[in-house]
């Protein structure tokens, strides 16, 4: 007899020892491997399938969208789009410019969030549970339903009166980064309520026996926070800088409220057909692009946009997983 065999046998005896249970739950185990796999290849296909699709217009000559015999792969093969994208997005001056204001955005986003995830998870102060709802309701409220009055306060700056005071009329600060910078220290930017609750979470689970240590052996209140407890809060807070600085880069709705005057990637994506007609048009081939040229350049411009994102992830990927993994965020 075969070892195979053996081993079935050995498995239908236990099986019929606890009647029927273990052939159940293996069956059970199987079907949940496979509905497992199926949804996971689903989602995947979901998320590759799309940017596959990208890839293959990119490289297409204009005739080749025209041609109904032709599916995924270009039957004339060009990097024209790429050029002319650049061109129309003025890509290297928006890169530059998209890279420095999502650093300088994100690192105060995240320096004020860890101050005040840490003040709502070690400090009492009056009112402190109507200050973490109001923290909850900034994650839940849509930054949209807050448009009108964001625009006026910065459009007409002038906290307490000061300003009028002094120069005798409000300040306009949009097409500047200070709204920006303001958002960001107020813990009002961009998704900055779920970075506090983040790192609140993250300290609470912290054993206090630590900090107390540290006071006994003479540190302060600053000093143990600064040389024990930030240390200790570096894989929460790579992980919302990461995260900061993917929405920031691929922001829209505060970029094109605070800073129409600067070159920014996902303006520029957001105004490619625009400047694509106006370039057709001004050369003389036609009144504007076509639907599926246009198509074709826009999806140049995407990838153009979210290629960086994906570099900076390769090279970051050991270290994103693990701050994700230390910091209890499951994958």
């Amino acid at each position: 007899m075969s070892k195979k065999n053996r081993k079935w046998q050995a498995f239908m005896e236990r099986n019929r020892k606890s009647n029927g249970y273990l052939m159940r739950k293996t069956i059970f185990n199987i079907g949940y491997k496979i509905c497992r796999a199926i949804l996971i290849f689903g989602l995947c296909f979901l998320i590759v399938q799309p940017l596959l699709n990208k890839i293959s217009l990119s490289f297409m000559e204009e005739q080749d969208l025209y041609d109904s015999t032709i599916v995924n792969i270009p039957r004339h093969f060009t990097t024209s789009s790429y050029k002319l994208t650049s061109q129309l997005m003025k890509y290297w001056k928006a890169l530059g410019t998209t890279a420095y204001i999502s650093l300088l955005v994100s690192a105060l986003q995240v320096a004020a969030a860890t101050l005040v995830g840490y003040g709502f998870a070690r400090y009492k102060f009056p009112l402190k549970n109507f200050w973490f709802f109001m923290v909850i309701l900034v994650i839940i409220i849509p930054p949209q339903t807050i448009m009108a009055p964001l625009y006026l306060n910065f459009t007409y700056f002038d906290p307490l009166g000061i300003v009028s005071l002094v120069s005798g009329r409000p300040i306009n600060l949009l097409n500047t980064i200070l709204p920006y910078l303001l958002l960001c220290l107020g813990c009002m930017g961009l998704k900055s309520g779920l970075y506090i609750y983040l790192i609140r979470q993250f300290f609470r689970n912290v054993p206090k026996d630590i900090e107390e240590a540290a006071y006994v052996d003479g540190c302060g209140k600053f000093k143990t926070f600064y040389r024990i407890m930030l240390p200790d809060a570096k894989p929460i807070i790579t992980s919302c800088f990461l995260f900061a600085f993917v929405w920031q880069w691929t922001d829209k709705f505060y970029s094109q409220m605070f800073l129409r005057k600067y070159t920014l990637l996902s303006t520029q994506l957001s105004g490619l057909s625009g400047a694509l007609d106006a370039f057709i048009k001004n050369a003389g081939i036609a009144e504007k692009a076509t639907q599926a040229y246009s198509s074709a350049i826009v999806a140049t411009g995407t990838l153009m946009t979210i290629v960086p994102l994906l570099v900076i992830y390769v090279f970051a990927q050991k270290g994103f997983v693990e701050s994700l993994s230390q910091s209890g965020i499951k994958m």
